[in-house]
């Protein structure tokens, strides 16, 4: 622990906070509310910018910062990075054409699902969602999926991360409950979600699994309640999401 602390670099981490208090809802923002969005001093927060600015990753209008197109890099550089991407996108694209609805590849970070590649069919969900987008991991398809992959200490770890919090009245909220549904997800393979993360909305998810058997992803078919029905979503959707993901492993259990 000495040494990691040691080792350390606030800076960096102060740096990354500035980044992250720009969002949808704070696209710009003055030297005091970036102050007050990340707790540190107004002086602090000047060298910070100043130092992204000088890096192109934060621009600069009068007294308002904003982040610039550069700081895509980072992320880029992260799906770039996923041994898998590449192989998956063909597939998700394939899928979300032969059963029309929207096809999403996540992955798990802490309590959350990262998406890291989607194709929309329709617009099924008042949330917006792109690459990127972020959603808890407990009351999502593909979170059940990754989370089934894991020992039962580690999931509950994982849970542990977030307060569980109902959504919806259909959302299951109690650990006891969550890690009950995890080992029938863990037994059959995919992972069901009936209207859970949203009203009016349900989804199905089959693991994506690199060469040495491990779950390193998830892919998702969101429909809305109103156009797939449970015996549908089972006997049409489901078939063809646990194809499309049998010859996705198969390609990558050979790489």
């Amino acid at each position: 622990m000495e040494e990691s602390n040691r080792m350390f670099v606030q800076s960096l981490q102060r740096g990354l906070d500035v980044i992250r208090s720009f969002n949808e809802e704070c696209p710009r923002q003055s030297l005091s509310e970036v102050a007050r969005r990340t707790g540190y001093s107004r002086a602090s927060c000047r060298r910070l910018l100043f130092t992204l600015e000088a890096l192109g990753y934060v621009g600069v209008d009068g007294r308002e910062f904003f982040l610039q197109p550069r700081i895509l890099d980072i992320g880029y550089s992260f799906l770039t990075s996923l041994p898998f991407r590449d192989i998956v996108e063909p597939f998700v694209q394939d899928l979300s054409d032969k059963v029309r609805e929207s096809v999403s590849v996540s992955v798990l970070d802490g309590s959350d699902i990262v998406f890291v590649s989607r194709v929309a069919a329709s617009r099924i969900m008042t949330l917006s969602l792109s690459v990127g987008s972020r959603l808890p991991a407990y009351c999502t398809s593909t979170g059940r999926v990754l989370l089934a992959a894991m020992p039962v200490a580690e999931q509950r770890r994982h849970l542990g991360r977030r307060p569980l919090v109902a959504l919806t009245k259909f959302t299951l909220h109690r650990e006891s409950d969550i890690l009950s549904e995890l080992e029938k997800v863990a037994k059959r393979g995919w992972a069901l979600n009936d209207q859970e993360l949203e009203i009016g909305l349900r989804a199905v998810a089959a693991p994506i699994r690199d060469s040495s058997g491990r779950t390193v992803a998830a892919i998702n078919i969101s429909t809305p309640v109103g156009r797939t029905n449970l015996k549908e979503l089972r006997e049409e959707l489901v078939p063809q999401l646990l194809a499309t993901t049998q010859r996705v492993n198969s390609i990558l259990a050979k790489r």
